[in-house]
C-alpha cells in the first residue's frame, strides 16, 4: 500500500471551501501543512502554482492531479480534497473540477514520486473509483476506497 499512506485519512477535505484554481491549492497546502511540523508554508505553495502555470493538472474529467517538489520536506505527502461546486481549474476539457489530488515530495524522491503519479493513473482509469470516492462523506470512508482499489491493482 503507497497510495494508503501518502494519503492519510488527516489529509482528506470532504468539503473544500475554495472558489478558484489559486484558493484551492492553497486550502490544500494547509491541510498538509497543519499536519507536517515544518513544513514551510509558501515554499511549497509556489511550488505547486509554479508546476502549475507550466500546464494544468486537471487532466481528467472532474480531476486534477495537482503536484510539486520541496526541498524542505521530507518523503511524499498528498491531500485529497472535494469541491462539491466544482472549481474551473483551467482542465483540458474545460469542465469544472470536483476530486483534487495534491502530492509534493522532496526533490531527492524523483522516482517514487512518478510511481505515486502512476498508480494514481492507473486506479483513475476506472470509473467507478471516481464516482465511489464521490459519493463518500467521511474521510476515513475516502481513504478505505482509495485502499481498496490500489489493492485490487496488487503488489507493487
Amino acid at each position: 500500500m503507497v497510495l494508503g499512506e501518502v494519503f492519510s485519512p488527516n489529509a482528506i477535505i470532504v468539503d473544500l471551501q475554495s472558489e478558484d484554481k489559486e484558493e484551492v491549492i492553497a486550502e490544500l497546502v494547509e491541510q498538509l501543512v497543519a499536519h507536517i511540523p515544518g513544513a514551510d508554508r509558501s515554499q511549497l505553495l509556489s511550488s505547486v502554482l509554479n508546476r502549475e502555470e507550466k500546464m494544468s493538472t486537471g487532466i481528467m474529467p472532474g480531476i486534477a492531479i495537482p503536484h510539486g517538489k520541496s526541498e524542505t520536506l521530507n518523503g511524499i505527502h498528498g491531500v485529497i480534497g472535494i469541491s462539491r461546486s466544482g472549481i474551473d481549474f483551467d482542465s483540458l476539457d474545460g469542465k469544472p473540477t470536483y476530486l483534487f489530488l495534491l502530492i509534493i515530495s522532496s526533490t531527492n524522491e524523483s522516482e517514487r514520486h512518478l510511481f505515486v503519479l502512476k498508480r494514481l493513473a492507473q486506479i483513475l482509469e476506472n470509473k467507478s473509483f471516481y464516482k465511489e470516492i464521490m459519493e463518500q462523506k467521511s474521510p476515513s470512508d475516502i481513504h478505505r476506497i482509495l485502499v481498496r482499489y490500489e489493492d485490487q491493482l496488487g503488489a507493487v
